[in-house]
């Protein structure tokens, strides 16, 4: 006899889905009003009554389908899919500039700015120094 658990075994399934959820038997007891034991006995259930069903979907938050069509393989498979763990895919997940490069960009662009104020100013004063020279003819005329 094999010691693999049976594709369709619902309780095994409910174990599963309520660990992935980061849920103890416990918590789940409560859920349903009863206690971790009789938890414990439905999870090593090969089957489950549709009204039970109906209440530990509820209590799990998900569909009484999902768990019905819940497998290891399929959790994988997203897993696997999400997740790429090796170096030439790994840097599509990051960032997709150089943090050094835009900092530079800004940098240069402040550097920019700078000069145009500068270049303002010094146009300023050139002409506050002639305004106070043709002041200071007209003074003179006087």
């Amino acid at each position: 006899m094999s010691t693999a658990t049976k594709p369709n075994h619902i309780g095994r399934k409910i174990s599963r889905i309520r660990e992935l959820k980061d849920m103890k038997q416990e918590a789940l007891a409560q859920a349903l009003g009863t206690n971790q034991q009789a938890v414990s006995i439905m999870e090593n259930s090969e089957t489950i009554e549709e009204e039970k069903l109906i209440e530990v979907a509820k209590a799990l938050g998900v569909t009484v389908e999902a768990i019905k069509n819940f497998s290891e393989e399929a959790v994988l498979n997203i897993i696997g899919n999400t997740y790429h763990m090796d170096n030439s895919s790994a840097v599509h997940y990051g960032c997709t500039f150089n943090p050094l490069d835009k900092l530079i960009e800004a940098h240069e662009q402040q550097i920019k700015l700078y000069e145009r104020l500068v270049l303002a100013e010094k146009e300023l004063v050139q002409a506050e120094k002639e305004k106070v020279e043709y002041l200071e003819k007209l003074f003179k005329v006087k």
